[in-house]
This record gives structure tokens, C-alpha cells and sequence, in this order.
């Protein structure tokens, strides 16, 4: 089953886009795996069913995939914006769980993302390690906040990110993070995961980057500060680029590896 359509939410104060893949034995099971699948920085509700082949992942499985649209916010609660982070994190869960047959079990709820998305998944699993028991990220933007914002407070953006994301990156941060792009540690992935030092409880962690990816060096530097960390995590990199043909290997992988 493949439904796109709007939710309302209170949280937003709007009706905001959503998009549900099921398997196709819905008479079989009732107590389904749920996986929220977040799209990047310049997609939505419908991205994951339009360029991957989610659909063919999703019929024989055993999960139930919960595609939000977070527009631009990078999954944060923006200061002159939208609170996607606590839509996406309390309210959508809800709402989901009232509608369909899903576990509301950590064992079985998963949340996956790639570039924007996969920061934003990364931020969810662990800041919320007793929700989410399986994180996928791949080619994740943001590994590095604090730096990136420092960057934007100088005026030196890299012109990559003019090349692939083009003016409206900044505008997007001074809208989450304000006219001083003030930085906030709940949104820095290595404070929380040190955060997680004294906890028992922390999600399977599953990253991938291509090789070829502008965003390749981030993730071996990132890597290397999971391991100084104690962070347990498993990690893949092959030879690909940002695009959308490495993304939907990224995703079956973590299907695969997660047992979805």
C-alpha cells in the first residue's frame, strides 16, 4: 500500500505532507516495525517514493515506512519557524500508532534519512535513544554544527554548498538558529552522543557515504570521533556520489542490515 496525502498537525499549526509504505501482507501480521524515512534539504513527503525503490523494499517486508515532510528546518524546532523536531519526535509517533498496526516498541522502530535526513535521523536516535532502537544515515549533512555556524558567522561559505544548495542554505539557518546563528549543543550530534556516555540504552547506529561525496572527508573525521567516543557503530562507504543512485543502495543496505 502506498498513501500520500496531509495530517494536521497542532504541533505546526497546518496541515503538513505525509507519505505511507506498507507491505503488501497487511492480513498477515499486526504488530508491524515502523521506520520514519526523512527526506533531504531540498525534498519532501514524496521524495523517497519518487526516487527510490522503496515500494519494492517496503511489499515484502515487515515494516510500515512513515515519510514526513520537515521542508527545510533540518529536523530542528526553529527559532521563526515551524517545530519539526517535536513534530517528528512526539506528535507524528501518535498519530501513526492511532492509525496503523505498528509496534510502539524501541526493538522496532527505526528512523533513517539521507544528507538533511540523515542529520536529522541521527539527531532523533540520539536524542532519544529509548524511541528509536535502529538509526540509518547516509551522506548526513551537519556532522560538524558548531563549525558550520561559526563558517556562516564569518561570511565564508564554502562554495560548494552555494554550488549544490545554492543562497537560500543561509536564510535557512538564520531561520532556525536566528539572526546570530546562535548555536545550540541539543543540536550537535557529538554532544549527544557523549551525552549517551552513562547510558545503558543507545540505538544501532548504521552510516554510509560514497567516496565520491562532498561530503566524504566529514564522515571519516566523523568516524573517528564515534571511536574516541566509545560509540558503537557500523559504517560502509563505496564508490559513489551525493545522488539518489547511492541513496536507495544506502537504504536497501539498511533494510537488509536491520532486518526490516
Amino acid at each position: 500500500m502506498r498513501l500520500s496525502g496531509t495530517v494536521y498537525s497542532e504541533v505546526l499549526g497546518m496541515d503538513t505532507g505525509i507519505s505511507i509504505v506498507t507491505p503488501n501482507n497487511l492480513k498477515e501480521m499486526k504488530d508491524y516495525s515502523v521506520v520514519y524515512l526523512l527526506h533531504g534539504l531540498c525534498g519532501g513527503s514524496k521524495t523517497w517514493l519518487d526516487y527510490s525503490m522503496l515500494p519494492v523494499y517496503a511489499a515484502e517486508g515487515n515494516s510500515v515506512y512513515i515519510l514526513p515532510d520537515a521542508a527545510r528546518s533540518f529536523y530542528n524546532d526553529m527559532k521563526y519557524g515551524f517545530r519539526y523536531f517535536t513534530y517528528l519526535t512526539e506528535e507524528l509517533p501518535e498519530i501513526c500508532k492511532n492509525v496503523f498496526h505498528i509496534s510502539s516498541a524501541r526493538e522496532k522502530t527505526a528512523v533513517m534519512g539521507g544528507s538533511m535526513g540523515g542529520y536529522g535521523a541521527l539527531k532523533c536516535a540520539l536524542s532519544k535513544p529509548e524511541q528509536y532502537g535502529m538509526c540509518g544515515a547516509f551522506s548526513s549533512g551537519c556532522l560538524f554544527l558548531k563549525e558550520g555556524l561559526e563558517e556562516f558567522q564569518k561570511g565564508d561559505l564554502d562554495p560548494m554548498y552555494k554550488e549544490h544548495f545554492g543562497e537560500q542554505l543561509i536564510r535557512d539557518f538564520l531561520a532556525i538558529f536566528g539572526e546570530n546563528l546562535e548555536w545550540r549543543p541539543e543540536s550537535e550530534l557529538l554532544d549527544l552522543v557523549r551525552g549517551l556516555k552513562e547510558s545503558r540504552i543507545r540505538p544501532k547506529l548504521y552510516m554510509t557515504c560514497g567516496t565520491e561525496d562532498y561530503f566524504y572527508e566529514s564522515h571519516i573525521r566523523f568516524w573517528e570521533e564515534l571511536k574516541k567516543e566509545g560509540m558503537e557503530f557500523e559504517r560502509e562507504e563505496w564508490k559513489a556520489k551525493h545522488d539518489f543512485i547511492y541513496f536507495d543502495q544506502a537504504l536497501k543496505k539498511a533494510i537488509e542490515k536491520f532486518g526490516l
